[in-house]
């Protein structure tokens, strides 16, 4: 059984009268992605502050690597490492030298910390930009750079709050790759993200904040499932077909210029095959048919009443 990386029980925080985490609850597994999605002001970055240590909460418990947060923030802060949204890179220095600034600051050997280097500019492909000064580097490069040197201390537990903020497509999956091969590594990665697309590709568990409060938690497709919204689609070849599936799904959507009709539907095996035994019953053929299902933008939108944007989701 995989085990906890990070636990919270009935997390509280507040700021004065205003009430920012209201009881979150939070089981993070060991080697997964868990992405934290929630709209301005819902309460993100105070739970990442919370559970790195870099602010106490006001009631429940956390347990971080299997430490206390409040009373062993030590050792929590000896087993994790956090990429902040902006790439905390040194840019008066090259590539290799703010590598070696985090290797001074880790009591690693000479050699070891050479080792440690090399291995990383190559793993980021950073080798020819090695020494060249930060300050000549894409947005891409910083940040691939600033996410090498929270691997400096080995941590088996990476925060990253929006690691791809105004990255190209390009950029922006190459640093999905780096992510992936982490936790292949067994790596544990909380996420937080802009990109609704970025949590649906990388999390295994995702929770969406909403006023304080955890509204849903669950797989990208677990989410999907809660919204209403799922249907069949068919699409025929002749108008006279259209219009006898319509007459036989009550509550269908006809598109007649499109020749299709939205049979709404859970998608699940059963209903697809007891639809398609309905056609064949009738002697109606569909050209085609395929399932559609909400994206996070859908779930996005009902679980915290406001359309996802680059501002909503931060």
């Amino acid at each position: 059984m995989t085990s906890s990386a990070i636990t919270a029980s009935g997390l509280r925080k507040s700021y004065g009268n205003k009430i920012v985490l209201d009881g979150i609850d939070l089981d993070v597994r060991a080697g997964t992605v868990f992405s934290l999605l929630g709209p301005n002001g819902a309460g993100k970055t105070t739970t990442v502050n919370v559970l790195t240590t870099l602010m106490k909460a006001d009631g429940g418990t956390v347990h971080v690597a299997g430490h206390d947060v409040a009373t062993e923030a030590k050792s929590v802060r000896a087993a994790i490492g956090v990429t902040g949204q902006f790439a905390a890179v040194d840019e008066l220095l090259t590539g290799q030298e703010n590598l070696q600034l985090m290797v001074d600051l880790n009591p690693v050997p000479t050699d070891e910390g050479k080792r440690i280097i090399a291995d990383l500019l190559e793993r980021f492909e950073l080798v020819e930009s090695a020494s060249k000064p930060v300050s000549t580097y894409s947005g891409g490069m910083r940040r691939k750079l600033d996410l090498a040197m929270t691997l400096v201390g080995d941590p088996r537990i990476i925060f990253l709050d929006e690691p791809t903020t105004g990255l190209d497509p390009r950029s922006r999956r190459t640093m999905w790759t780096i992510i992936r091969d982490l936790v292949a590594d067994g790596v544990t990665i909380f996420l937080t993200t802009q990109y609704l697309e970025e949590a649906d590709q990388l999390a295994d568990q995702i929770a969406v904040l909403n006023q304080g409060r955890l509204v849903a938690q669950g797989t990208a497709e677990e989410l999907k499932r809660q919204v209403p919204g799922t249907h069949i689609r068919l699409r025929f070849t002749t108008t006279h077909e259209l219009d006898a599936a319509a007459h036989i799904f009550s509550g269908s959507t006809r598109d007649d210029d499109a020749l299709t009709l939205r049979v709404p539907g859970d998608g699940g095996t059963k209903s697809v095959r007891a639809l398609l035994d309905t056609l064949d019953e009738h002697s109606i053929s569909a050209e085609e048919f395929s399932v559609q299902t909400p994206d996070l933008d859908d779930v996005f939108l009902a679980l915290t009443g406001q359309t996802h944007s680059t501002e909503a989701a931060k």
